[in-house]
């Protein structure tokens, strides 16, 4: 299941997201945890300290990798330069598993032990020297829409991903990737503003957003969300000593995290497993091919000296249940 934070910054969007990489990694589900924030905050919120997460392999850095890696032996897809972000998978191409292990897995992932679990944990990366001044933030998440588009995953296996504050993922096709999106809210009129943005940009791509209120001190906060989101307002969390504690880089065992903060978390748990049901395999492979062919248009084409719309294969359509092994390149047969 792939799961979004988003929200604005400093809602707490971070935090809430590592709380829920935790408690699933507690249940011993497969996890892989992704910071696709140019912050780079996530690893930190997991346990690690500064220099630890700095030195966390960077997906933007491992790029080629990764491309040649997914492409196999597609044979639309004539080589690695010619993959943009938005690059669909086709019969030859390699899918991606949450719990195998991969070239790409090996490169760019780092299993991260936890109090009662671990998780594998990727980073986009920060801003380098050299990407000062010529280089934007899409530029880095290109790796995670790539990962996205070729992966396979199912019923109680987990991708969740710290997505960047605000609606900038609206400026790709990351924001369809998801089977569930939680958008952190304050209890403020700036809080409820990039919901209000959200929805209206996800309107026409049937995206599954919930609210997740935090910072919430009371019963006039809980009323102010609700009247300003309505039924997407899912649940809310409230103040945390364990979260301050973990702030400041003392942590407690995870399961001493206040209850009412536990059950909020076995809230979004259980929101998550009831959207399995909602999949929509064919519409995914349908959006997926929307947003490369917008790409190719609009810069692809030129950027790449191809014309990127050769790369759809019409007979392909994404699937859980795509055949295993290193040729599970191999179309799945359509329905």
């Amino acid at each position: 299941m792939k799961i979004a934070f988003v929200g604005k910054g400093g809602s707490g969007k971070t935090t809430l997201s590592s709380l829920f990489i935790r408690h699933l990694a507690a249940t011993h589900a497969p996890v892989v945890a992704v910071d696709a924030d140019i912050n780079q905050h996530l690893g930190v919120a997991l346990g690690l300290d500064e220099a630890e997460a700095a030195a966390l392999p960077a997906m933007g850095a491992h790029l080629p990798l990764i491309k040649d890696y997914l492409r196999g032996t597609n044979p639309r897809i004539t080589s690695a330069e010619t993959m943009i972000k938005t690059t669909p998978p086709g019969e030859g191409s390699r899918l991606l598993r949450i719990g195998e292990d991969n070239p790409v897995y090996q490169a760019c992932a780092r299993t991260l032990p936890l109090d009662n679990g671990s998780v594998r944990l990727m980073a986009t990366g920060p801003f380098t020297e050299s990407d000062l001044g010529v280089a934007c933030y899409h530029s880095k998440v290109g790796a995670i829409e790539l990962c996205l588009n070729h992966l396979v995953d199912g019923r109680g296996e987990f991708i969740v991903v710290d997505m960047t504050a605000g609606s900038d993922s609206f400026a790709s096709g990351l924001f369809t990737r998801f089977d569930m999106t939680f958008l952190v809210a304050e209890p403020t009129r700036k809080g409820v503003s990039v919901y209000r943005q959200y929805k209206e940009y996800a309107r026409d791509f049937d995206v599954a957003l919930r609210v997740v209120g935090n910072k919430v001190q009371g019963p006039e906060d809980l009323d102010y969300l609700r009247a300003e989101v309505g039924d997407d307002l899912l649940v809310a969390f409230g103040h945390s000593d364990w979260v301050r504690a973990m702030e400041k880089g003392r942590a407690p065992r995870f399961e001493e995290l206040e209850e009412p903060n536990r059950a909020a978390l076995r809230t979004l748990r259980d929101a998550v497993d009831a959207s399995y049901e909602r999949r929509d395999w064919q519409r995914y492979t349908r959006q997926m091919v929307h947003f490369h062919l917008k790409n190719a248009q609009s810069w692809g084409n030129a950027k790449t000296g191809a014309d990127l719309a050769a790369q759809v294969d019409p007979a392909f359509e994404l699937r859980e249940f795509a055949p295993e092994g290193d040729s599970a390149a191999t179309t799945p047969t359509p329905a």
